[in-house]
């Protein structure tokens, strides 16, 4: 566990940025709740850096080489299944609204611009890998105002989600993130059995067929 869960472990994080000379003022600047286990400066590198590493959190910019030029966005969307419990914050010079509401639709937890202090920074990290949304305070009024328009869709899937017990719920944001069936269970503590019953309950009531087509539910709603 995190120490923002009561643990004494750091808050482990990859840094992933193209200019070096950022990634090693930001890691000195790093307060020391957190610890810093990789870096990257372009899309592949950072894949592979999280899906090696696994942190609880990617400091990520949103404009990177590499990939299929998605930049930080591709980073967040090409690791959601395989590291479904690494965390993404955007932290990057560009404040303009498609560059913000692009990688926080992609799964980013979080944007703060450059100008942040190393202590905002490190507070940032620590108050995501909780779990929490962080936003530098000029970005967060046109954040609101993007994902506003969400809310009806929110309304719509709430008649859905009333089809689901309690427990199906909590099946199916763990199968749509990517965990296995054998991690459900462990996680739920639970049988792999009950797991696999419960994922075929939900999808029948969702009318769904597979739980790639239930991964693409819950990030439509913005359920995960």
């Amino acid at each position: 566990m995190t120490e923002t869960s009561g643990g004494d472990r750091p808050v482990t994080v990859v840094i992933v940025d193209d200019h070096s000379i950022f990634r090693s003022g930001l890691r000195s600047d790093l307060d020391g709740r957190l610890q810093v286990v990789g870096e990257a400066a372009d899309v592949d590198a950072a894949v592979a850096a999280v899906l090696e590493t696994r942190p609880d959190v990617v400091l990520l910019d949103v404009h990177l080489p590499g990939g299929s030029g998605g930049g930080g966005a591709e980073v967040v969307r090409r690791t959601a299944a395989q590291a479904p419990a690494t965390r993404f914050l955007a932290l990057s010079v560009s404040d303009a609204a498609e560059d913000v509401v692009g990688v926080i639709r992609a799964g980013a937890r979080g944007y703060l611009t450059k100008g942040s202090s190393g202590r905002q920074v490190s507070d940032a990290v620590v108050a995501v890998a909780g779990g929490d949304a962080v936003f530098s305070p000029k970005l967060a009024g046109f954040v609101l105002d993007a994902f506003g328009a969400a809310a009806g869709e929110q309304a719509e899937s709430t008649d859905e989600l009333d089809r689901l017990s309690a427990r199906e719920r909590e099946v199916m944001r763990l199968i749509a993130r990517g965990y296995a069936y054998k991690e459900v269970a462990a996680e739920l503590f639970i049988s792999i059995k009950t797991v696999e019953t419960h994922v075929s309950a939900v999808l029948r009531k969702l009318q769904l067929s597979s739980r790639h087509e239930l991964t693409a539910w819950a990030l439509e709603r913005r359920l995960l």
